[in-house]
């Protein structure tokens, strides 16, 4: 995730907190229900987040952290769709 939806005023960016909300509640159910320590970056100034997950997870747990990640990007389309001149969504798929 990176830069900022410039819809509102900082503060009052709904954009921007139905993002965040969607995925740091992604990333802490990935972490809770996965039983999973991923490594997270986030730049200084907000606007950026790098989510990582560990390359020796099991196989059920590895599964049950994607379909909980597709559901995040699910979430992100959907605001993408309503808010699309202030969100866009990049897919890129990384094969382990």
């Amino acid at each position: 995730m990176t830069g900022h939806a410039n819809y509102a005023p900082h503060g009052q960016d709904l954009v921007c907190a139905g993002t965040t909300a969607v995925v740091f509640g992604s990333i802490n159910a990935v972490e809770e229900l996965c039983n999973v320590q991923a490594t997270i970056e986030l730049g200084s100034g907000g606007g950026f987040l790098t989510y990582e997950l560990p390359n020796d997870l099991d196989v059920h747990t590895a599964e049950k952290a994607q379909i909980l990640l597709e559901g995040l990007v699910v979430s992100l389309k959907t605001i993408e769709l309503d808010y699309g001149k202030y969100i866009r969504l990049i897919e890129k798929v990384q094969e382990v």
